[in-house]
This record gives structure tokens, sequence and C-alpha cells, in this order.
């Protein structure tokens, strides 16, 4: 099992749960993150730290399309371990669907 970042990060990208994160698997894009499905090593620490509820288990159903989707950009973004303030418009998108369709970037973010 791992864990990954799922839709609703997508134009929110709250970093609560990057703090927490014992092994440094997150990675950060321009408006979201990912989580390297290779490098978790399943705690589930992050979780409940997310604001959003974006972080889900891959073992919940459906979940195969965000592994590949958290895999891909993980080998390409810049690895994240510091908090840092969500998206200025956060609050509008929090809960929204369809964000991957709509506001996806595939830019990297800034890094640490």
């Amino acid at each position: 099992m791992t864990y990954v970042v799922t839709d609703n990060c997508i134009a929110c990208k709250y970093t609560d749960c990057v703090e927490v994160c014992p092994v440094d698997c997150f990675y950060e894009g321009e408006n979201t993150l990912v989580i390297h499905p290779d490098e978790c090593i399943d705690c589930g620490v992050c979780e409940p730290e997310c604001p959003a509820d974006a972080i889900r288990p891959d073992t919940e159903p459906g979940m195969e399309d965000w592994v590949e989707f958290n895999r891909q950009y993980a080998q390409i973004w810049p690895v994240i371990t510091v908090k840092k303030d969500a998206l200025p418009d956060h609050k509008a998108h929090d809960g929204e669907t369809g964000k991957r369709e709509k506001y996806f970037s595939p830019n990297p973010g800034t890094g640490d």
C-alpha cells in the first residue's frame, strides 16, 4: 500500500502534510503536490494533516490512475519538505470536482 495525492489538492496546494513525512516523499508542482509511491513507507501520518482531504490510500477503489499520476510527476518535480502557504484562492477551490481537467499544471514548483 501507498498513499497518493488526489484531485482536491490541485489549485489548493496545502503543504501541512510535507512537514510530518518521515521520508520526504512529497514533490511540488506549480499548483499541487504528489507523493512518490515507491518512496512512501505507508505510515499514514500525512493523511490526517491534509485540510483538503486530498491524500488517500491506494487501496481505495479507483486509485490506480492517481498512483501513476503521482509517480509520473514525483520523478520530475522537486522534493518539498517545509510547509508553505496554500495557493491564494485555495478556499474557493477546496472541494471542487474535476480540478485535474480544469486547473492542473505540469510545471514544477519552486522546491525548498
